[in-house]
């Protein structure tokens, strides 16, 4: 029980998107890729295996995680979240300067309303207190190694699921060992599950600018809904540079419920380059996720970030 109900926990924050799934009040209103065909590519050079083979072996787009210590830069980050007919009853903003020269944080703007926090300062909601572990990582070093390459922590603690967290968001595709009924479940490139997934590669533009190839794998959609609901991973997108073939973003919406769990979550990571750099410039996630004997959670996320220098 005590390690599904860390699995449950940590679900959230695997995967919210270039759409909004989950009707409520989006933050996220960015829109940064531009379909420029819907007419699938046909070069000789490229095919279905070519960007799996790209996603699975990439490891360009956790690099880009680990650089940002390398940088100061400012974050903006709005939280909110919602009681059960979807209503905002909660909302934070900070601004936050980061100096590469010092381990520390600096706020320049932070403000929150409706019920946040305990009386002792911890979040309300598992979910944020999560998100801030593991993409602020207020509770160390801000961005160093050990936040997101999975290093070894207290066994049976947050951290000691770091590794299957990276997995799941720098690996889609790969088994997850050590979540119970959801391992397997991630493989969606094995010859079994392929038999329930689209492949497609659509020509795009990316920032006004940049050409890239949009990469999808979605849910057949004449499956049964039996079979369909025993579908965690709904769609993985993926954004290729045209130039280089490295990752500029990452989308992914899962659900899945049992009896002993269930959760509906969106996320989105994209790149941006600054300078010859390619850094995060913006995470945002949208989840609602239940387990026995804790509260309902219902929250979104939207982190940008700018000025890297």
């Amino acid at each position: 029980m005590k390690k599904t109900l860390l699995l449950a926990l940590l679900l959230p924050f695997f995967f919210s998107g270039f759409t909004q799934e989950i009707n409520r009040y989006n933050p996220d209103t960015i829109k940064t890729i531009t379909l420029d065909t819907t007419v699938n590519i046909t070069a000789k050079r490229l095919s279905v295996e070519t960007f799996i083979d790209a996603v699975i072996s990439d490891t360009s787009f956790y690099r880009a995680f680990q650089q940002m210590k390398r940088f100061g830069f400012i974050a903006e980050n709005r939280i909110y979240t919602y009681d059960k007919k979807n209503k905002v009853n909660g909302r934070i903003y900070r601004k936050i300067k980061h100096n590469q020269k010092a381990p520390k944080m600096e706020y320049l703007a932070k403000e929150d309303e409706g019920k946040i926090y305990k009386k002792n300062g911890k979040y309300q909601l598992y979910t944020l207190e999560m998100f801030d572990y593991i993409f602020m990582n207020a509770y160390k070093s801000e961005f160093s190694d050990a936040a997101f390459a999975g290093k070894a922590s207290d066994k049976g603690s947050i951290g000691s699921y770091k590794d299957k967290l990276k997995t799941l968001i720098f690996s889609p595709g790969r088994p997850v060992k050590g979540l119970p009924f959801i391992g397997n479940k991630t493989e969606i490139f094995t010859p079994n599950m392929r038999q329930y997934y689209d492949y497609s590669f659509y020509s795009s533009t990316y920032l006004d600018s940049i050409p890239v190839y949009k990469f999808r794998v979605l849910v057949k959609p004449d499956l049964s809904s039996w079979t369909k609901d025993g579908l965690m991973i709904k769609e993985l997108t993926t954004i290729f540079d045209k130039r280089n073939f490295e990752i500029l973003g990452r989308y992914v919406d899962m659900k899945y419920s049992n009896l002993l769990f269930n959760f509906d979550v969106q996320m989105n990571i994209e790149m941006s380059y600054f300078g010859e750099e390619k850094l995060p410039s913006k995470i945002s996630y949208q989840g609602d996720w239940n387990v026995p004997l804790k509260k309902e959670e219902r929250a979104s996320v939207l982190i940008l970030h700018k000025n890297y220098r």
